[in-house]
C-alpha cells in the first residue's frame, strides 16, 4: 500500500514540514515510483538571480495541494509511491561541477523524477539521466524564450543554451522537439533559424492564443506519438500576471489555465521526466508565481501516474 500525504484533519496543513504537497520523504518509505526533487541552483541566470530559493517556496505553496486531481480522474498518490526526495545539493561556484553533480544524483534516484529548480541550466543533466536510459527522448518545453544559444558570454553552459547542447549532445529526439509559449523580442532572426535548424517546432504564446488549446494539444500530441517524453516548465511561460516571480518576465504569456490545461491534454503519453524551473520567490507576489508551479508539478506527477 502507498503511503500518502499528512492527513489534513490530524494535522493542519501550516503545521509541520513542507514537504512537497505534504509527502512522505524518501527516507521515510521503501520504495518511490515518482520523486519530487529540488535542486537550488541558480548561478546560470543572465538577468536576475534568485531562483535557488524556488524549491523551498514552491513546497511551502503545495501545502494546499489535494490527493484527487478531478481534471484527470486520478488520485496520483494511491496510484504510485510518490515521495519528497529533498533537495540535490551543489556547488554555487562552478557550473561544471554543479551539472555533474545533478546528472550523477538523477541516476542515483530509482524513480522517475519531477524536478524543482533553480534555474534552466539545470534541465540539460536531468535529459542526460532520463536519456541514459531511454534512448534520445521527444522534448517538450514550455517557456518564453527559445534557451537554445550556442553561448552567453563565451559560456557553453547556462540558462539560455540547454537545449542547444542537449541537441549536440544526441540526447533529444530531432523529430520531436517542441517549444511552447515562446515569445518577445529577440537579438535577431537568426535565433529562430538556427532553432529550426536543431529540429524545433514552434508554438509561440500568440498561437496558443489564436488557435485554441485543443489545436495545440493535438499538434503537440503528433509530434511527441509514442515516444519517451520528457517536459520542461520554466514558469516564464506565463505571463507575468500569472507569475511575477521569475528571473526574466516577458509580457504576453499564457494564463495557469492554459498551461495546465494543455499538460492535462499530454494524459497517456510516455511522460519519462520532467521540470518545473525559474521560480525566483524574491520577486513574487503573494505567492502567485509559487501556487502556478506548485500546480504544475502536481500536474505532471499525476500524468506519470497515469
Amino acid at each position: 500500500m502507498n503511503r500518502g500525504p499528512v492527513d489534513s484533519s490530524q494535522v493542519p496543513r501550516f503545521a509541520g514540514l513542507a514537504t512537497f504537497a505534504r509527502l512522505p520523504r524518501l527516507d521515510e518509505v521503501e520504495r518511490a515510483d515518482v520523486a519530487v526533487v529540488g535542486v537550488p541552483f541558480d548561478s546560470g541566470v543572465s538577468y536576475r538571480p534568485g531562483a535557488r530559493f524556488g524549491p523551498a517556496a514552491v513546497r511551502e505553496a503545495s501545502r494546499l495541494l489535494r490527493p484527487y486531481h478531478p481534471g484527470l480522474d486520478v488520485s496520483p498518490f494511491e496510484q504510485a509511491q510518490v515521495v519528497d526526495a529533498g533537495d540535490i545539493a551543489v556547488n554555487p561556484f562552478d557550473i561544471h561541477e554543479a551539472i555533474e553533480t545533478i546528472e550523477a544524483a538523477a541516476d542515483g534516484l530509482d524513480a522517475r523524477l519531477v524536478t524543482i529548480g533553480g534555474d534552466h541550466t539545470i534541465a540539460l543533466p536531468l535529459l542526460r539521466s532520463v536519456a541514459r536510459e531511454h534512448g534520445p527522448v521527444a522534448l517538450l518545453h514550455f517557456d518564453a524564450h527559445l534557451d537554445t544559444w550556442d553561448t552567453y558570454f563565451g559560456a557553453e553552459y547556462t540558462h539560455g543554451t540547454p537545449f542547444r547542447r542537449a541537441v549536440d549532445e544526441g540526447i533529444v529526439d530531432t523529430e520531436a522537439l517542441s517549444h511552447v509559449g515562446i515569445r518577445g523580442p529577440l537579438y535577431g532572426k537568426k535565433d529562430l533559424e538556427d532553432d529550426r535548424r536543431m529540429g524545433f517546432g514552434i508554438l509561440t504564446a500568440a498561437d496558443v492564443l489564436r488557435q485554441g488549446l485543443d489545436e495545440v494539444i493535438d499538434r503537440l500530441r503528433q509530434r511527441i506519438g509514442d515516444r519517451p517524453l520528457y517536459v520542461s516548465v520554466d514558469i516564464d511561460v506565463l505571463d507575468p500576471a500569472h507569475a511575477p516571480g521569475t528571473g526574466t518576465p516577458e509580457a504576453g504569456g499564457l494564463t495557469s489555465r492554459e498551461l495546465l490545461e494543455i499538460l492535462r491534454g499530454l494524459a497517456g503519453c510516455r511522460l519519462v521526466g520532467a521540470d518545473v524551473v525559474e521560480v525566483a520567490p524574491a520577486y513574487d507576489h503573494a505567492e502567485i508565481t509559487s501556487v502556478a508551479a506548485s500546480h504544475v508539478a502536481y500536474d505532471l506527477v499525476s500524468l506519470m501516474t497515469l
